[in-house]
């Protein structure tokens, strides 16, 4: 997973979670990168954020460029390969924004590799449709994530992390590849539908634990940094995610 991608045009049919876009802007939301970063142990957490979400950028570049090889026709590979560009250009932003502001990319991603690289090998497509809803899904999924964290940051930091997440195209994508393969054979449905299941759950079970392996990103989501969340905001905040991914699950013809 690439702990991220959203759609325009399924999700805005479908809803989002994330509240980043609409929350009021108080306290160190309110703040620019250069006030925020006075705080210690608050770099240390956006340092990890970004580190996370740089190679969850790097890893959807890597997994689109396979899946490319599963697509059944060129113009589908050509599609795929258009939004590994895209992931790859994001991962470049994240990679040279923690340059300008004096961390090494690399130090920054490593605490992430084995968790994200873990879980694309515990959910591993079997064919393409698979690939499909992963990528829609899963990513998904983190991008939620993502974009409820983003209202808690600086304004730099927001901006770039949003600028990040939007969509590559492939939500829309997916949407309309897995319709018409259920349309086509609807026992398709069935079997995906359980895929999408297992992915839900793996997806959220990493993301709980990659935020509790890193103290400082931990203490920041639980309110221990600046204005980040209460414990029940907590709760709040993956049952908003729970509820788009039964959306999202909707958009695709797939029960949730």
């Amino acid at each position: 997973m690439r702990f991220m991608t959203t759609s325009d045009k399924p999700e805005n049919a479908a809803g989002t979670a994330g509240t980043a876009e609409t929350a009021e802007v108080t306290g160190i939301a309110a703040q620019d990168w250069a006030q925020a970063a006075a705080d210690p142990q608050y770099r240390a957490a956006v340092v990890d954020l970004l580190g996370a979400l740089a190679y969850g950028e790097l890893a959807a570049f890597e997994r689109l460029a396979e899946d490319a090889k599963l697509a059944p026709t060129l113009v589908d590979k050509a599609e795929l390969a258009k939004m590994a560009a895209a992931e790859f250009h994001h991962f470049e932003r994240l990679r040279d924004r923690l340059t300008e502001i004096g961390e090494e990319p690399t130090h920054a991603m490593e605490p992430f590799v084995d968790a994200l690289d873990g879980f694309h090998k515990q959910t591993a497509p079997s064919d393409w449709l698979e690939g499909l809803v992963k990528a829609y899904v899963g990513d998904s999924i983190a991008s939620d994530f993502y974009r409820e964290v983003a209202a808690h940051l600086d304004s730099d930091t927001r901006g770039l992390v949003l600028a990040v997440l939007d969509d590559t195209g492939h939500a829309e994508f997916a949407v309309e590849k897995v319709r018409a393969a259920i349309d086509e054979d609807p026992r398709v449905g069935g079997r995906l539908a359980l895929w999408a299941r297992r992915l839900m759950g793996e997806a959220l079970s990493q993301s709980q634990r990659v935020v509790a392996d890193r103290d400082a990103l931990s203490t920041m989501l639980v309110g221990g940094v600046a204005d980040g969340f209460d414990l029940a905001e907590v709760g709040r905040m993956f049952s908003r995610i729970t509820e788009a991914h039964t959306k999202r699950m909707a958009a695709l013809g797939l029960a949730a």
